[in-house]
């Protein structure tokens, strides 16, 4: 008998994969080939990449501090709500990660647009979002928050709360069960939903390019950069290139990132 279940699988099916395989790393290949690694730092440090960089990694930043804030209650009262109420609010969540990413920045613009509920309001008291630094952070925000929530939800879903009820037989007040039971349970899933929070932040482009638009040194980001240089302005292709290089860098970074914290967490006691 075998002891390995792979080896049950028709061998027929190893062309395919290898073929899905090739079709989503041979990409990536050709990309790396195509660096000019001859001039690879002086485009990653010319003043319009390093524009771009820095406000990339500032509003990223600026989003996953705002999907902290936000996401880790919300996946709390899922995590503890009814199965279905759970449901119902996990669907919510869910909804920014299938949502076309222009379809989120038409949502957010008809919100807070000088013409929307929230927008017309603030237009009112001299306050204009759309177009702007902070329109990037909450475009961002909006993408990047369901990766969070739906980290940190799992995580406390899959250690339950029988360790809360029994802080709570002790004696512990519910903001002592949050600090030294809840949270700590949560903490590789949190972890996990910080570090992809982060990378999709530093990635988006569709909800981005409409509610904050393209304009270089206040709401042109590294992908907008990108696809600017590769329609013929601002950048050269070269250094979109070397740029794209660094968003692919990052995306594998987290990727093992997150894959250490889950690896981790059994031998911490903690569901993965």
């Amino acid at each position: 008998m075998s002891s390995g279940t792979g080896t049950l699988l028709p061998r027929s099916l190893i062309v395919p994969a290898l073929l899905g395989l090739a079709f989503l790393v041979v990409p990536l290949i050709a990309l790396i080939a195509r660096v000019q690694w001859n001039t690879f730092w002086d485009d990653i440090t010319s003043t319009e990449a390093v524009q771009a960089l820095g406000l990339s990694l500032g509003t990223a930043l600026a989003a996953t501090g705002f999907c902290v804030l936000l996401g880790v209650p919300l996946a709390l009262l899922i995590a503890r709500s009814s199965p279905r109420i759970a449901a119902v609010l996990r669907a919510l969540v869910t909804v920014p990660l299938v949502l076309p990413p222009m379809v989120g920045g038409v949502a957010l613009l008809f919100l807070f647009g000088r013409r929307g509920w929230v927008g017309g309001l603030l237009a009112e008291a001299g306050v204009a979002l759309p177009f702007t630094t902070t329109a990037v952070v909450m475009a961002q925000t909006f993408v990047a928050l369901p990766f969070l929530v739906l980290a940190v939800e799992g995580s406390l879903r899959a250690t339950g709360a029988d360790l809360e009820q029994v802080a709570a037989g002790l004696g512990a007040g519910r903001w002592m069960i949050l600090r030294r039971v809840t949270l700590p349970l949560a903490a590789p899933g949190l972890i996990a939903g910080v570090v992809l929070s982060f990378a999709r932040a530093i990635g988006e482009f569709g909800a981005t390019a409409l509610f904050a638009g393209n304009a270089p040194g206040t709401t042109q980001t590294m992908p907008l950069a990108i696809y600017t240089a590769f329609n013929g302005a601002g950048i050269t292709q070269g250094t979109a290139v070397a740029l794209s290089l660094l968003l692919l860098v990052t995306a594998l970074a987290v990727l093992l990132l997150v894959r250490g914290w889950r690896g981790e967490a059994p031998r911490r006691g903690v569901p993965g």
